[in-house]
């Protein structure tokens, strides 16, 4: 991939929003004004649209892929994907189905990225037992890169938790060729070997600290890759948190309240102490939450990809209750100023104010 088409998309959970007032705004007002969003990114250039999976009270989205084909219906260019499908708490089978018919609704424009996920309120709703967390995800990949691999009748040999399956052909067939897919990895060497076996594209979770910090993490799937593959090169992405206005300040001011509640309260869940605004600040600086006007955003995002030699690069725009208005601001300047100044500055990497020169392919 040249870098001129490295892909620059946007993710969002659905973050249960606050009005301009700070009042909570209803979940399905949330998931009204997601489609909103979406649409405002197909219209100012975002290359694709990543929608999460969650089943609690603060992401409003439980269906990304209802909410897809709604998006859909008024867009005509973005890619339309997740980030992630719980897979470990899904059927492969049926997530194939659904996100074929996705394809077929939008022309061929459907992806899924297949995650283990970071909350676990899917297993018990679901009847599913934690202790089957690892056993559930591999099984049920294994069948899905089955599914997507078959050219005709697929057959899987079962498993401990999922049954055999033999001519399966899955409905509706896909137009375009295999299903666009990635596998959501957080990090381990581990996830990303097993990841490299399906031939199925890495989308690295990178949520703190340096992003260069990842780098053996790509060098180890492109060596896998290529050894399990016959010197196949498969595309690596990240997903990383962020926000962009008009300004450095106006960004981090917007920003701060809203991703302190939504850390904080996730902390008190896992045991995580309060997120100080020194720890925000050093993040926004030195590591993985791409915050600010266009120009800054744009240039620390163009690091990372060099860095790492990625082909996808996408902003997790909504990052707890913050307000949509701020939310649509934030995409428009993404797809209008942010974008075009990531290519450019790719094109010419000179122009990288730390004198990053190098960009990996």
């Amino acid at each position: 991939m040249s870098d001129a088409e490295v892909q620059l998309g946007l993710d969002t959970f659905g973050d249960v929003t606050v009005d301009l007032d700070g009042r909570r705004v209803a979940s399905s007002q949330v998931v009204r004004d997601v489609v909103e969003q979406a649409v405002l990114a197909d219209e100012v250039g975002v290359d694709a649209i990543g929608l999460g999976e969650h089943h609690r009270d603060d992401y409003a989205i439980s269906a990304p892929d209802v909410v897809l084909a709604a998006i859909a219906s008024r867009t005509s260019r973005i890619l339309l994907g997740t980030a992630v499908t719980v897979l470990s708490s899904d059927d492969a089978v049926r997530v194939h189905e659904r996100f074929a018919t996705l394809d077929a609704v939008s022309n061929g424009r459907a992806e899924v990225t297949l995650g283990r996920g970071s909350f676990t309120e899917s297993f018990p709703l679901f009847g599913l037992d934690l202790a089957d967390y690892e056993t559930l995800f591999s099984e049920q990949l294994d069948l899905f890169a089955a599914l997507r691999d078959a050219d005709g009748p697929a057959s899987w040999p079962g498993g401990r938790t999922r049954a055999a399956v033999s001519d399966v052909v899955v409905h509706p067939p896909l137009e375009h060729g295999p299903l666009r897919a990635w596998v959501g990895v957080g990090g381990s060497p581990e996830s990303v070997v097993r990841a490299a076996r399906y031939r199925i594209p890495l989308m690295l979770a990178i949520i703190g600290g340096d992003p260069a910090r990842f780098e053996p993490y790509v060098e180890l799937w492109h060596r896998a890759t290529d050894e399990l593959h016959d010197g196949l090169r498969l595309p690596v992405g990240v997903h990383s948190p962020g926000f962009v206005a008009d300004t450095d300040d106006e960004a981090r001011e917007l920003l701060w309240p809203h991703f302190k509640a939504n850390r904080d309260r996730i902390g008190r869940e896992r045991g995580w102490g309060p997120t100080s605004r020194e720890q925000f600040d050093t993040e926004a600086d030195h590591g993985s939450l791409y915050v600010g006007s266009p120009e800054t955003v744009a240039r620390r995002i163009a690091r990372t990809v060099a860095t790492l030699g990625l082909d996808r690069f996408d902003l997790k725009y909504s990052n707890g209750p913050q307000p949509h208005p701020h939310l649509l601001r934030c995409i428009e300047l993404y797809g209008r100023e942010v974008i075009p100044r990531v290519r450019s500055l790719l094109a010419d990497p000179s122009d990288m104010s730390d004198g990053s020169t190098a960009i990996r392919r």
